[in-house]
């Protein structure tokens, strides 16, 4: 059978982790600090702790009271030295770490004797890299390092422990393990047509286990895809016309007077950035200058921004003033066109009906019953808000997250946009097995698209993975991970 060529085919190839150099990096914060620790990693790292210190002998797993010498003898740093005996370490080698005082030059003079003695600088990530590539963790359990560093969110932070902790790569693995199964079963009715006169692709088996293989990934893909947003985040842009009421509701959100609000038309020039987390959702919000025609030229290029800034945000806020903003018989929705060029699509347009406290109980109901009519019809949606008082801002955020499906159960799991795109292939290749297997009785290429599939699903863990994804994804890491 093919099965077991192909895997030998696609097995990563792990370097030979003896003949690496030894490498070395502050792994804490640059500053001051009661604590500032340097890691080594690598075959020498317990030769140099000894030169290091004029020990002979560490025990592993246990801290020893040293001091850090220079070549000269003179004393750089006291502090404690740990020893990690390779296998039993982060990254598989013999690891060192060293506990001084956390003073920058303290630490720049330590790090130097380190490579004094034969240590490299470490690269971004190559701690992790090295932990992955000695089979201590995989590359989804490799990522949570770096997303538990960067959440945003405790929600988030939570996420990224369970998926370093290895949950998401358990769902991954399972589903790896269900695919192998059925590629054998697939390549059994191929290579052995006529055992028992039993037509293997037609007695609702295979059948049966792909569809249950299909369901499962479509449940692992609704978490992945929550567990996006908890990482990533949205990126949310407010828009409109000149003192709509952009920087308001700025303001409001962010919870802090942010960006400079006043009663002149223009008064924001540029794009202002800010990060919040509201109901477990990061929202990364970019308040714009108002839409106009305008000959001042500092404006004007405060314009010029505001339009690329709206083409490029997952959601778009439309703010609009209900008390001017509508000309006669206009609607919203016209509006929208006005100041965009065109209809944005109904997932990415949420229109902000702002200063609603404003108006009269007449007028409100005037604006829900006709304005809600036509934009309901249409598919979108408005809230109306006052950014003066605070009203509809909690109906603002939940509709928001509502729109773009975010709603994480509490086991919810990490995860990034290459996981949601593999996932999507490795759905696509199901379904394409699904049809060769149930219209055209093709056992061959039922094989064919299995093997596609787990191969995408590898990539995941970094079963299967270029040298060039790997690179890309470790050197975003922190130098001292």
């Amino acid at each position: 059978m093919a099965l077991a060529a192909d895997n030998l085919d696609e097995s990563p190839k792990k370097s030979n982790l003896s003949s690496l150099p030894t490498i070395a990096a502050i792994a804490t914060p640059l500053g001051r600090g009661g604590v500032g620790v340097i890691r080594l990693s690598g075959a020498r790292a317990y030769d140099i702790a000894c030169q290091l210190t004029g020990k002979s002998a560490f025990t592993p797993r246990m801290a020893s009271f040293c001091r850090f010498y220079q070549a000269d003898g003179t004393t750089i740093d006291e502090g404690l030295v740990l020893y990690f005996k390779g296998p039993h370490s982060f990254t598989g080698e013999d690891v060192i770490e060293l506990q001084g005082h956390g003073g920058m030059i303290l630490q720049n003079q330590l790090l130097a004797r380190v490579f004094e003695l034969g240590a490299k600088q470490a690269g971004a990530g190559e701690f992790s890299y090295r932990a992955f590539d000695n089979d201590k963790l995989d590359l989804v359990q490799a990522e949570a390092i770096a997303d538990a560093i960067d959440a945003t969110s405790a929600a988030a932070a939570s996420s990224a422990i369970r998926s370093l902790s290895g949950e998401f790569s358990q769902k991954i693995n399972q589903l790896l393990e269900q695919l192998i199964h059925l590629r054998l079963h697939v390549e059994a009715a191929i290579d052995f047509p006529d055992e028992e006169d039993v037509d293997f692709l037609s007695d609702g088996v295979i059948q049966d286990k792909l569809e249950q293989t299909q369901a499962k990934i479509q449940q692992v893909l609704a978490t992945a895809k929550q567990g996006q947003l908890l990482r990533d985040g949205i990126h949310v842009v407010l828009a409109g016309r000149p003192n709509a009421g952009k920087s308001s509701l700025l303001n409001r959100l962010a919870g802090q007077e942010r960006a400079i609000v006043t009663d002149v038309a223009g008064t924001t020039r540029d794009t202002l950035q800010e990060t919040v987390v509201l109901n477990g959702l990061t929202l990364h919000l970019t308040d714009t200058a108002g839409l106009r025609e305008t000959e001042d030229t500092v404006e004007r290029i405060g314009i010029e921004r505001a339009r690329t800034a709206i083409t490029q945000a997952d959601m778009l806020l439309m703010v609009y003033d209900v008390t001017r903003d509508l000309e006669s018989d206009s609607t919203p929705l016209q509006l929208a066109e006005q100041l965009f060029g065109e209809l944005p699509e109904a997932k990415r347009l949420l229109i902000i009906a702002n200063k609603s406290d404003l108006l009269n109980d007449s007028s409100s109901n005037e604006i829900t019953s006709t304005s809600q009519a036509e934009i309901k019809s249409r598919g979108y949606e408005q809230v109306n808000v006052s950014c003066e008082t605070g009203a509809g801002i909690d109906d603002l955020v939940e509709t928001l997250c509502a729109k773009v499906g975010f709603h994480p159960p509490e086991n919810s799991l990490i995860a990034r946009t290459r996981h949601l795109d593999a996932l999507r292939r490795t759905a696509e290749y199901l379904a394409e097995a699904h049809e060769q297997l149930t219209v055209f009785k093709a056992g061959e290429l039922v094989a064919e698209s299995l093997r596609q599939a787990q191969h995408s699903l590898g990539e995941i863990t970094g079963e299967f993975s270029a040298d060039d994804l790997l690179g890309k994804i470790f050197g975003s890491f922190c130098i001292g991970k």
